[in-house]
């Protein structure tokens, strides 16, 4: 297996993770409290990292620290939830699924990675597989609902973006300044949490568990891969590994909740799939020439280095991303399609 093979597999993992947090939140966890899960899921897992690693910021890394972990994680996580319960899952994840778009543009402004056909064609694509996978006929729409979603998928893309345009410091590793991202981020939704939510509900041992892996999991670790990953390969190679969370998501649906998936299902993973792989192929510099190997050198410091997936944009999932509360669906995912991330 080459590098850049191993590192792709290595940061499909983070959204593949991702596509298995609504079952753990409907299964395991207290319903109608999604903002205290995100911070579950991020500042314990972020605190893990910081007393693991011992490192914190120095100098201009605790602005950006602030910034990355606010676009990643702070910001991220209330939008995609405000998107959520006023969106059906499946159009939550069609608005979700534009993340790589998002992406291709700020990466072409931000760090010179010009788009080509075949990038754009495979972000559409992407969007279009998600689509058949998630969204149902009669489908409603909210204005605000699809501006959270929208703005939750900017925020992640600009996290992403910003995440690889500066880098890490010098002498600090991947897993420190994701410590510094998830803590930065968990502090952002601390307040909003007990605002909108109130106090942490009683909590049963089924429920620890749950936000246990949630936090260390599906978060710290996947986290961890996820931003090692952007590190490595391009900024719209990493986002188009985001359709790999709701073809997750769905095939947990079908083996552990019985949910069913029709042959438009099918087809629309077929596309998604088939959309994720085509984004890690390497352009060619010139006919008959080998792909390049950006992902292949390690990470790269100066103007593009690491990253966020992100997740990648993760999107939430009809089939598989709606609890009942209050008399109602509440379409929910906790990380990110766009992404997601």
């Amino acid at each position: 297996m080459s590098r850049k093979a191993a590192v792709v597999a290595l940061t499909a993992l983070a959204p593949i993770s991702w596509g298995s947090t609504y079952f753990v939140t409907t299964e395991f966890l207290p319903p109608d409290r999604p903002l205290f899960t995100g911070l579950m899921r991020a500042l314990p897992a972020g605190l893990l990292l910081l007393a693991l690693t011992r490192k914190l910021p120095r100098g201009a890394w605790w602005w950006k620290s602030a910034v990355l972990g606010a676009l990643n994680i702070g910001a991220f996580f209330p939008l995609l939830f405000l998107a959520a319960y006023r969106l059906p899952g499946g159009v939550a994840a069609v608005v979700g699924s534009v993340g790589p778009l998002f992406v291709v543009g700020l990466a072409a402004l931000f760090l010179g990675e010009k788009p080509t056909v075949r990038t754009l064609l495979t972000a559409i694509a992407a969007a279009f597989g998600v689509s058949l996978v998630v969204l149902k006929a009669g489908a409603a729409f909210d204005t605000v609902g699809v501006l959270a979603g929208l703005l939750s998928s900017l925020s992640m893309s600009a996290g992403v973006v910003l995440t690889k345009r500066w880098g890490r410091p010098e002498g600090v590793g991947a897993l420190a300044l994701t410590g510094w991202q998830l803590t930065a981020g968990g502090l952002v939704i601390l307040p909003i949490a007990f605002l909108i939510e109130g106090a942490p509900p009683a909590l049963t041992g089924t429920n620890l568990a749950g936000y246990a892996y949630l936090a260390f999991g599906n978060t710290a670790i996947s986290y961890f891969l996820w931003f090692r990953g952007i590190e490595r390969l391009s900024a719209s190679s990493a986002t188009l590994l985001g359709p790999l969370s709701p073809i997750t998501a769905a095939i947990i649906g079908w083996a552990a909740l019985g949910q069913a998936l029709g042959a438009v299902q099918l087809l629309g993973m077929l596309i998604a799939f088939g959309a994720t792989l085509t984004g890690q192929l390497s352009p060619r510099t010139a006919k008959g020439a080998e792909p390049a190997a950006e992902a292949d050198a390690g990470p790269v410091v100066a103007v593009a280095a690491e990253p966020a997936a992100g997740p990648v944009v993760e999107a939430p999932l009809e089939s598989f991303s709606s609890i009942e509360g209050n008399g109602q669906k509440v379409s929910m995912d906790l990380e990110g399609s766009a992404v997601r991330r």
